[in-house]
């Protein structure tokens, strides 16, 4: 009797460890592959790794973007904000109408929703962060024209 207690309890348990894990995903390390960054929406040389790509079920997506040295986004806007967390190098980010700002590793950038910007590494210093972005009726970013490299670097 007091087997087949345990293997009962057992069985529950693994069963609520099972279920448990469905709702918990993971995608391993290495998927999916790095892309580079589309010519329409970045200048230079840009890797991101999508760690979580948004749909319905999902609120947002969540990637790792490496710039290389003078690299950078074009103007763009996200309908629902993004978040940014510095974890490499150094670089910049700008509202437009507003200076460039430095950010390096450890720093932590929200950008309101519909707030017009651009942001990517400094000219001489590589720069990574991980983008979490959110979604507003499926979409996450409304790309624009390309940054000059007069607003790049005005000096």
């Amino acid at each position: 009797m007091g087997k087949r207690l345990i293997a009962a309890g057992a069985s529950v348990l693994i069963s609520t460890s099972m279920a448990q894990a469905q709702g918990i995903p993971i995608s391993p390390a290495g998927t999916p592959t790095t892309m580079i960054g589309a010519a329409q929406n970045f200048s230079g040389h840009v890797a991101v790794d999508i760690k979580a790509a948004g749909d319905s079920a999902q609120q947002g997506s969540v990637g790792m973007v490496d710039f290389a040295p003078g690299a950078r986004t074009a103007w763009h806007t996200h309908p629902a904000g993004q978040l940014l967390v510095v974890t490499d190098g150094k670089g910049w980010i700008q509202q437009d109408g507003q200076p460039r700002q430095n950010i390096q590793a450890g720093d932590v950038v929200w950008i309101d929703a519909d707030v017009r910007h651009w942001h990517g590494a400094a000219t001489t210093t590589g720069m990574r962060h991980l983008a979490v972005t959110y979604l507003k009726n499926g979409k996450n970013a409304d790309w624009k024209e390309l940054v000059s490299d007069a607003q790049y670097n005005p000096h």
